[in-house]
């Protein structure tokens, strides 16, 4: 079995090939730098953004006579800023990567899947819920890939392929490291929230729940590419504070975390 994974030299990424590789499938790893340990992967460097890098690749394995068993997308980056604060080169960059560098390569490599081939997409547990302050544009992006899902979905099984969507809750990765590390940054940086970034950092943290090992997560992606009759949408570790606050009216929903975010001095709702 043939496998091409993005993000191959991440956290998720890394977990999910070399438990793909422990079931004796083979695969092919996609990622800007190579991972710092030889797992027996057959590694490219390859920028999702770029459309000639993937191209490049495509054209090695079909010059070589590999056909997919199936894409896995798991590439993917994070950011912690307001919609207001943010600079255009880094709201482009998310989009980039999160959204149109699943597009990219699902196009590129398409050519190279088999009649039954399967593609997995990596979006988010935020996909489908209200988003949380400064978590917006990672969110609309997530949202935005799942979305994509759906419709490839609808599209490619008219062709008898499925497309299987992954929702990860938090995982010890260096994404879930660095959205602490950037809410740091952006109650030092922010102009407009400043009363309110005293109490943002901890209702984060808080609504992170507990990060499980990535490892943990990999066998979603095993299931995904093998049972004969996968689900549609894996979850695996969905936050239950998120999903509790997504039960209720919107306005509710922005009243509680306005109240949430309330400096001391200011009055109650």
């Amino acid at each position: 079995m043939n496998v091409l994974v993005t993000g191959a030299s991440g956290g998720i990424g890394g977990a999910v090939t070399d438990f793909l590789l422990e079931k004796g499938i083979t695969v092919f790893a996609l990622d800007l730098k190579a991972p710092t340990e030889k797992n027996g992967a057959i590694f490219f460097t390859a920028d999702v953004t770029d459309e000639t890098s993937l191209s490049s690749v495509a054209e090695k394995l079909r010059a070589d006579g590999v056909i997919l068993d199936a894409i896995i997308n798991i590439a993917g980056v994070f950011t912690i800023n307001s919609f207001l604060e943010i600079p255009d080169a880094e709201l482009k960059r998310v989009f980039d990567v999160n959204f149109f560098g699943a597009v990219n390569v699902n196009r590129v490599f398409y050519p190279l899947l088999r009649k039954g081939g399967r593609i997995v997409i990596t979006t988010s547990e935020v996909a489908p819920l209200s988003p949380m302050p400064f978590n917006g544009i990672y969110h609309t992006s997530k949202t935005a890939l799942d979305t994509y899902a759906k419709s490839l979905r609808i599209e490619l099984n008219v062709l008898g392929q499925k497309v299987i969507t992954v929702r990860p809750g938090a995982f010890s990765t260096a994404l879930s490291k660095g959205s602490l590390e950037q809410t740091k940054v952006l109650t030092e940086k922010t102009t407009l929230y400043k009363a309110q970034s005293e109490k943002f950092y901890r209702l984060v943290k808080g609504f992170m729940g507990k990060p499980l090992p990535p490892k943990k997560l990999a066998p979603v992606y095993l299931r995904a590419v093998t049972v004969k009759r996968p689900k549609l949408v894996y979850k695996k570790h969905t936050n239950p504070l998120l999903l509790l606050l997504n039960l209720l009216p919107q306005r509710l929903q922005c009243a509680i975390v306005k109240t949430l975010l309330k400096p001391k001095n200011e009055r109650a709702i």
